[in-house]
């Protein structure tokens, strides 16, 4: 009977299969596959090629950390790949990070998020449920305190919400994105049933969620830019940054500030249209 492959084996099998084997210094001809043979990675990573075929099998049993390491530098993994190669074979980074779950957040973080005036944030777990907002949040991109609290998620907004995506001019990138980045965040929540519940209520609520999430990308979410077609306040040009909570790994903290007077304005508008909630 052939063995089913594992998530970490599959993760394998594709990054082997984007390499050049040109660029390595391996013949190119005559492969009637993409990428590297497993041979091939195996004598790169300096293990036996049986037992990297019965990894990528999933039957190879739990490989060491420096046997990881090996392999990420012969699959030439970003540093966001490896990590998530080794959430994957070990369950844990070089160091094990603590999951709460969905606890919520202290009355001085939300005190961090409200003080943000015309800057956009929130508070996320690692599998993107949103547990705390700000007002800017509320009026720029989505109003989670309106929504019930199963829809609180940042990928069920993207995915299901027809508004939330009608306000994104490049959806397609966006999806992408935010496939990938949740990929390499659930990975450091292990095996939790909230992560599998949400992974099979988005594949079958949405065919482009599941057919991104075939694709085994991993990001970080790091920083970046980002465009808004907001229904009032037009187009909303900001800056996107993601950080950690101390104390709290199973945590982050993503703020979106204007890029220019001009966006703070417009942002500025909304909030002095939209009634404060008590």
């Amino acid at each position: 009977m052939a063995a089913h492959a594992s998530p970490l084996g599959t993760f394998l099998r594709d990054r082997r299969e984007r390499l050049d084997p040109a660029a390595l210094g391996f013949p190119s001809a005559r492969r009637r596959t993409p990428g590297l043979r497993r041979e091939e990675v195996a004598q790169r990573a300096h293990v036996s090629a049986t037992w990297y075929t019965w990894l990528e099998q999933g039957r190879g049993g739990a490989p060491s950390a420096p046997v990881l390491e090996r392999l990420a530098a012969a699959l030439m993994l970003t540093d966001v790949e490896r990590e998530h190669l080794f959430f994957l074979g070990l369950g844990r980074p070089p160091e094990r990070m603590a999951v709460r779950g969905a606890s919520g957040v202290t009355p001085r973080l939300q005190r961090v998020l409200d003080a943000l005036d015309t800057s956009p944030a929130f508070i996320k777990t690692l599998w993107w449920d949103v547990l705390a907002w700000n007002r800017a949040a509320s009026v720029v991109m989505t109003d989670y305190g309106q929504l019930p609290p199963g829809e609180r998620n940042v990928l069920r907004q993207i995915f299901c919400n027809p508004r939330v995506r009608a306000a994104q001019p490049d959806w397609q990138g966006v999806a992408r994105f935010v496939v990938a980045a949740f990929r390499a965040d659930v990975a450091r929540a292990g095996d939790l049933p909230q992560v599998a519940a949400l992974v099979e209520d988005l594949s079958r609520r949405s065919p482009e969620f599941q057919a991104l999430w075939r694709d085994h990308d991993v990001r970080a979410h790091g920083e970046g830019s980002k465009v808004l077609l907001h229904a009032v306040a037009g187009r909303l040009s900001l800056e996107y940054s993601a950080f950690s909570v101390d104390g709290r790994p199973d945590l982050g903290m993503v703020v979106y500030s204007p890029t220019g007077p001009a966006d703070a304005a417009r942002i500025r508008s909304l909030l002095d249209r939209s009634p404060q909630r008590a």
